[in-house]
């Protein structure tokens, strides 16, 4: 009993979440073979090959069963085809909702390469390590909060590239940002076209919030386009640019307990460019000069640009035509020795 009223549970979620048929339009098949047996012209018969004088007796013995279950040979190849079209038809369930996380940014992080990011000044835990080192632990911890958003990283120094194109996979642009080193595109900085190439990449994406997290530690000393300019063209096409200046000698190594300068690069933190390009495109102007600055920074952008947004649940279709499929073929196999036998 308890079987049968497991089974009849079961039963009743399944038609409870039937989806419906794909291809309804495959019940049209269900008349077929009687359109086939009533158009086509019926079967001659054959004569017998042996006529013994005892054929009569033993028909009378052994078609005895037959005649007893007479319809047995037509109504299992019957439901079988009826089976076939049903699995034809695609009939499919509704399979278990669940809401993804919905695309509400288009995110470009630019990070400076420019020689000056060797400078060994930042402290990371207990280690003093140099600003590209202690900048990609801080964006690998606010990739993975980006879950939704589609992320792409660009580098810039004596020029510009794009190392990842906008895409949903975090993983490959934090493996790009960690392969990446100091100096790889040049020892300058083209701040201007920095932006401008995240303007371009950034246009090209539907409309929605656009997004550019621009990280450097210097001034523009290369390119063609002025970085003022480019923040004018990031706002004609609706691209925020959020300004992260980074740097200043906060872990300056000690001697005998006395703190010993470094060696400047040569470049100060143009802060004021920075400030002008984040206020002309509506963003927000920092600047960190240790890694809890840049890590409370990365935070007070994840509280700007929130992604805890989710859409409409969705219910994904699961085919089911494998049982009808498999019914079908069963009552095929079974009907099978009886067609035999009723030749």
């Amino acid at each position: 009993m308890a079987m049968f009223t497991g089974w009849l549970s079961a039963w009743q979620q399944g038609l409870a979440g039937f989806a419906g048929f794909a291809w309804p339009w495959a019940w049209a098949l269900v008349p077929l073979p009687l359109l086939a047996r009533w158009l086509l012209p019926p079967r001659r018969g054959s004569a017998a090959a042996l006529r013994v004088p005892w054929m009569e007796r033993l028909d009378a013995v052994g078609g005895a069963a037959l005649r007893a279950r007479p319809h047995a040979a037509w109504w299992l190849p019957a439901l079988a085809w009826l089976l076939l079209c049903a699995a034809a038809a695609r009939p499919q369930q509704w399979g278990q909702a669940h809401a993804p996380p919905l695309q509400v940014r288009q995110m470009l992080l630019a990070v400076d390469l420019s020689g000056s990011m060797n400078e060994t000044d930042m402290r990371l835990g207990t280690q003093v390590v140099d600003r590209l080192t202690a900048a990609k632990a801080v964006i690998a911890d606010f990739l993975e909060r980006r879950a939704g958003d589609r992320v792409g990283l660009l580098v810039f120094g004596q020029r510009a590239y794009m190392l990842t194109p906008l895409t949903l996979d975090r993983a490959s642009v934090r493996s790009q940002l960690r392969d990446s080193v100091a100096g790889l595109a040049g020892r300058e900085t083209a701040l201007g076209d920095a932006i401008g190439l995240a303007v371009k990449r950034l246009r090209e994406q539907p409309e929605g919030q656009r997004v550019l997290v621009l990280l450097t530690d210097g001034v523009n000393t290369a390119g063609v386009l002025d970085p003022v300019k480019a923040a004018e063209l990031a706002r004609a096409e609706g691209v925020r640019v959020h300004a992260i200046a980074f740097g200043g000698g906060a872990a300056n190594p000690t001697l005998f307990g006395i703190q010993v300068p470094l060696a400047q690069s040569g470049e100060d933190v143009d802060e004021d460019t920075l400030r002008q390009v984040a206020q002309t495109t509506g963003g927000r102007f920092f600047h960190a000069r240790d890694t809890e600055e840049l890590a409370g920074i990365y935070a007070e952008l994840d509280r700007l640009e929130p992604v805890s947004v989710a859409a409409e649940p969705v219910r994904p279709r699961v085919e089911r035509y494998a049982w009808p499929l498999a019914a079908a073929l069963v009552l095929a196999l079974a009907a099978w020795p009886l067609g035999r036998r009723g030749a």
